[in-house]
């Protein structure tokens, strides 16, 4: 009868002290570093759908992750900085928003694992060697920046036929990637027959100025780069101005911008979880190619353009993917 007891016993003994064990072992929490040039409350949705989508893959901040959030204000040159105090702090990963943010933190660190969002143009900046085989410690998601900036202006003249002169606002200009842009914007302007005047800046200060030069230039409508650490403010000076304008980011047009074609910054962070969690599970961003937009979308504000007396000819409107009332 003892025997048989002890049979039972221990299998149950024997299971019971290994879930003990298991459970007075800590889990492993992991570190995640977070750098953007704009403003912590810029950021905010975005860095939301991050969050949401590692939620997702089962990561909840303050329990198996910490996120290291540093924002450079919109001051660029605070960038390299920052990115040398995540490299202080022994992160895991480092998700970097834009070009300039991903360039910074490949200047410090060689060898902790770099997820980046909306870069524009990574193989002709020299951060991976190809989108199919990244090499190095740098990986993520491309914006397909240049590419898009003739559509832009070609939906923009189709949608008002009568302009002739149109702004081109290009936020930090030593980026390469807005550098790439300007000379896409420039020769779809040579082909559509319309002058385009450039107008870089770096802070809000510049766009003021620059908003002030433009109202005295005769300038028909406005287009941008990407920089939606500012977007809003060029939103609310176009609508004063009361000028049509294009804008590179479907958010944009759902904050009150006129129209919008382009990617979703929101859905960018979001999918940028799944490299996260690939490189937290071991896998080397050498490996993992680096994803182009797929899925682009044109959005038409028509309260907008109702408020600016613009009319959205019904051509325009068919192409649209979303039309906001």
């Amino acid at each position: 009868m003892k025997t048989k007891i002890l049979v039972y016993v221990l299998p149950a003994l024997i299971v019971t002290t290994i879930h003990l064990v298991e459970a007075q072992q800590p889990k492993k929490v992991f570190r995640i570093g977070f750098l953007a040039a704009g403003t912590a409350g810029r950021a905010g949705p975005t860095s939301e759908a991050l969050r949401q989508g590692l939620r997702q893959l089962g990561y909840i901040e303050g329990q198996n992750i910490i996120i290291e959030y540093m924002h450079a204000q919109s001051r660029f040159e605070r960038l390299p900085d920052l990115a040398a105090d995540l490299v202080r702090l022994k992160v895991d990963v480092i998700v970097t928003v834009g070009t300039p943010a991903t360039i910074a933190v490949k200047q410090v660190t060689t060898t902790i694992p770099i997820v980046m969002v909306g870069t524009g143009d990574p193989v002709g900046n020299g951060l991976v060697a190809s989108l199919a085989r990244p090499g190095g410690n740098i990986t993520g998601l491309s914006a397909l920046t240049t590419e898009l900036s003739g559509k832009r202006l070609e939906l923009l003249k189709e949608t008002f036929p009568k302009i002739s002169r149109v702004a081109f606002f290009i936020w930090n200009p030593d980026n390469p990637a807005n550098k790439s842009a300007l000379k896409e914007t420039e020769a779809a302007a040579k082909a559509l027959g319309l002058k385009l005047q450039s107008f870089p800046y770096r802070n809000l200060g510049d766009l003021d100025e620059a908003f002030s030069t433009i109202t005295k230039s005769n300038v028909d409508a406005l287009t941008l780069t990407r920089g939606r650490y500012v977007s809003q403010r060029i939103i609310d000076l176009a609508a004063k101005s009361r000028l049509p304008a294009m804008y590179p980011v479907t958010e944009d047009a759902d904050r009150g911008g006129l129209m919008a074609y382009g990617i979703s910054d929101v859905d960018l962070h979001r999918r940028a979880a799944t490299y996260v969690d690939k490189i937290l599970r071991g896998a080397k961003p050498a490996d993992l190619p680096v994803e182009q937009p797929m899925k682009f979308e044109f959005v038409v504000n028509l309260k907008t353009a109702k408020q600016l007396g613009l009319t959205i000819p019904p051509n325009v409107l068919a192409r649209a993917d979303k039309i906001i009332k």
